[in-house]
């Protein structure tokens, strides 16, 4: 399994090398629009370098969890590049008789757990915690949540729990680009700012970071990043919905649809002038 986590932890991540492979991924995704009339495109651009750095600094005793399930596409795409999944799988990409769906499901290679019924990631991060100290493993749960994850109750719960168990081997990244599938939280639901603070007063260890900087996800992440010994930690990663093209970021519709064919070259020209 070693090659499917294949970072040396000492080793730091090398900013060129993390931007060629971010848009590579991007490029990726957009590939398999081109077959499905409708996913979520937008919301894997959002959270894709967060997801890219988990999967660097992860070992083999580590597990990652995408609560944010509708953005699993990142995760697909980074499982196929290290052998876990195949090219075959992304072709058949929500279409009858592959094993890929809008949602992660448990059971596919690399994926911990089924998830998209939103707000119930934290509390299955939370039970893996639990289940390795209990048995005296070593090892980080990773989980990835969306910010419109932070409107339901059991999401709090987690968070109150994580505390209470004391769980310093959890890690949570919320992916927090302003807007659930209509609007933006900043209007929709208010008094959930400010964020990290609302952690923190749970007890967490919580800050807040630039969800599209591969390079301070990487040293944030990192285990040997000041790891407080008794308590969780969570980062609000703050990021832009379709984040690398234009026409998608921060505009509700692309939470949903696919780009055209025309739309798709436009995407693929920004992406290529990003590269250069």
């Amino acid at each position: 399994m070693r090659e499917f986590y294949a970072k040396d932890m000492g080793l730091a991540l090398n900013r060129n090398e993390a931007k060629a492979r971010c848009l590579t991924y991007r490029r990726q995704i957009l590939a398999m629009s081109q077959k499905v009339t409708a996913l979520h495109v937008a919301p894997a651009f959002s959270c894709l370098e967060i997801v890219d750095a988990i999967y660097q600094i992860m070992t083999e005793d580590d597990v990652f969890l995408m609560s944010k399930g509708h953005g699993c596409l990142i995760q697909y795409v980074i499982l196929a590049e290290r052998g876990i999944l195949s090219q075959t799988d992304l072709d058949a990409y929500c279409t009858k008789g592959g094993r890929l769906g809008a949602h992660p499901d448990y059971g596919i290679p690399g994926i911990a757990a089924a998830t998209g019924s939103l707000g119930h990631g934290l509390g299955m991060a939370v039970g893996m915690a639990q289940a390795k100290r209990l048995q005296s493993k070593p090892g980080t749960i990773y989980v990835v949540l969306s910010d419109g994850e932070l409107q339901e109750g059991s999401t709090w719960e987690a968070v109150m729990m994580a505390v209470n168990l004391r769980l310093n081997n959890l890690v949570a990244c919320v992916d927090f680009n302003n807007f659930t599938s209509f609007g933006r939280m900043t209007e929709g639901h208010p008094a959930v700012f400010p964020v990290a603070e609302k952690w923190r007063a749970f007890g967490w260890q919580a800050n807040d970071l630039d969800g599209h900087d591969s390079e301070a996800l990487f040293e944030a992440l990192t285990p040997s990043h000041a790891q407080p010994q008794d308590k969780p930690v969570a980062w609000i990663c703050q990021t832009i919905k379709g984040k690398g093209v234009s026409f998608m970021e921060n505009v509700p519709i692309w939470h949903y649809r696919s780009p055209n064919a025309e739309e798709y070259q436009q995407a693929l020209r920004e992406l290529d002038q990003a590269q250069g």
